[in-house]
């Protein structure tokens, strides 16, 4: 039913000619999500962003006649955006078989991450720059590109009067510090919401830019700060040293009880899950097509090489393994101001990334007692972690839906889709699978190879949004023809 060179067309046009610019002018507001930026309200870059996305929304949604959109704002929690755009039968649709009676939830969100230091020269976070079909900057692919993609999905199917089911998309705001404000907005929309009985989430990422790729599952995690004191103040090594523990050895020690330093593999047992076989070998299937990009689309320093060599064994330890990161550290001067003192203290920031089966609550607890149980010469030691989050694994697709995946990907990529976990969290898609346990996934996105998201030089690469944009228009389509 679907034109995909009309929808092509259309894509090219309303990306280039107004997406892309909105964008970039959203790239330019450091709208750093709460937990990096605790004044976020008196800032006003959260303001400014709902501002610019629904000032673009509110004038695409004239063409629906009945949609709405609000800015709903809960006493103290960040705004979300939320939208309701009535299905529609369209002339083209068999006589009793469409499907605009049911509910398709689109998800999104438009906070970002911190800066983060190693920009190229000429860009920056806030910097948007368009070069080569990418266009840099922070926040771009995560995910401000969502609701866009998603809005003009559904005005490629209007402009080919193709029917669609009536349509929710949600745009959260604290994503990226672990939607700690969305359940509540869930509850408060639960009635305008309904039972969705497909939910599209475009905060994901791809395997490679040739093909659609539908994520199967995501991490759980723990992120919290481990604390280890052995001074009330620092004093002169030269003093202390052989005396008073380094405060880094010991936090050394504790990290040991956890994780094999030698080859990254995590020690509780409450920690993993059973791999599932047909995750097994879909990430053989994944592996298959993608061979050394796995890894060679990291940014590996020289000589680095990575922690295995077979491919679909990289792609499990990313998705279905345990594994740790040290990501901040307190505690300890820049090298040119670090006097011959033994410090007081070290605190390390842990994320600890679980397996999408792996209850959180069970490992924190067991990740939390291994670190603070006995601690080395008694020093004053402390995991705080106040809550973790578990994560997904996707129910078993649809034959429908198994089949519009592909020949989405196929009209708009020239290629079939592909699938594999994601290493990363969306804390929203457990919430909702445990709520809508009957609910079809498609989790995508377009963060590829080298794309680097939360990290420098992050970038959206053009081409793909217009395409995976393309396929979910193809994938509502080919929805609104199920029968309810």
């Amino acid at each position: 039913m679907i034109d995909p060179q009309k929808t092509k067309a259309f894509m090219e046009g309303i990306w280039d000619g107004e997406i892309i610019p909105a964008l970039t002018d959203y790239i330019r507001i450091p709208n750093k999500s709460p937990a990096f930026d605790p004044d976020w309200e008196s800032h006003g870059h959260m303001d400014k962003v709902v501002d610019l996305f629904t000032a673009w929304a509110r004038e695409k949604l004239k063409q629906f006649p009945g949609a709405t959109l609000d800015v709903v704002k809960l006493a103290g929690r960040t705004p979300l955006i939320f939208i309701e755009v009535p299905g529609k039968a369209g002339a083209s649709a068999p006589a009793g078989a469409t499907n605009t009676e049911s509910t398709i939830l689109m998800y999104g969100h438009l906070d970002k991450q911190p800066e983060m230091k190693g920009w190229a020269e000429g860009t920056g976070p806030w910097t948007p720059v368009l070069k080569d079909d990418k266009l840099y900057g922070r926040g771009g692919a995560d995910d401000g590109y969502a609701m866009f993609a998603a809005i003009s999905a559904l005005l490629a199917l209007k402009e080919q009067n193709i029917p669609h089911a009536r349509a929710v998309i949600v745009i959260e705001a604290c994503e990226e510090s672990g939607s700690p404000d969305l359940p509540f907005y869930i509850d408060h929309l639960s009635d305008r919401i309904g039972t969705p009985d497909l939910v599209v989430c475009l905060d994901s990422g791809c395997g490679n830019y040739d093909q659609l790729w539908l994520t199967t599952s995501l991490r759980g995690m723990v992120i919290g700060n481990l604390n280890v004191r052995v001074l009330t103040e620092g004093v002169h090594s030269g003093d202390a040293s052989g005396v008073v523990a380094s405060s880094f050895r010991v936090a050394r020690q504790l990290l040991s009880r956890v994780e094999d330093e030698a080859t990254g593999q995590m020690k509780p047992d409450a920690l993993f899950a059973q791999i599932p076989p047909e995750r097994s070998s879909q990430a053989k299937a994944a592996a298959a097509i993608l061979g050394d990009e796995v890894y060679t689309k990291l940014p590996f320093a020289p000589g680095m090489t990575p922690m295995a060599q077979d491919p679909a064994e990289l792609i499990l330890n990313r998705t279905w393994r345990p594994q740790l990161a040290i990501t901040a550290m307190e505690g300890y001067p820049t090298p040119e101001n670090g006097g011959n003192v033994l410090l007081p203290y070290t605190t390390l920031k842990l994320s600890l990334r679980l397996p999408p089966t792996c209850e959180a609550e069970p490992a924190r607890i067991a990740f939390k007692k291994a670190l603070e149980e006995n601690p080395p010469y008694g020093a004053d030691v402390g995991f705080d972690a106040p809550r973790g989050e578990t994560g997904w694994n996707a129910p078993a697709l649809a034959p429908w839906l198994a089949q519009a995946l592909d020949k989405a990907s196929s009209t708009a990529f020239g290629k079939p889709a592909a699938f594999m976990g994601e290493g990363g969290s969306i804390p929203f898609m457990a919430m909702l699978g445990k709520k809508f346990p009957k609910t079809q996934f498609v989790v995508t996105g377009v963060l590829g190879p080298h794309s680097n998201a939360h990290g420098p030089n992050e970038f959206l690469h053009i081409p793909t949004a217009k395409k995976v944009a393309a396929s979910i228009a193809s994938i509502l389509a080919d929805h609104a023809l199920q029968k309810p």
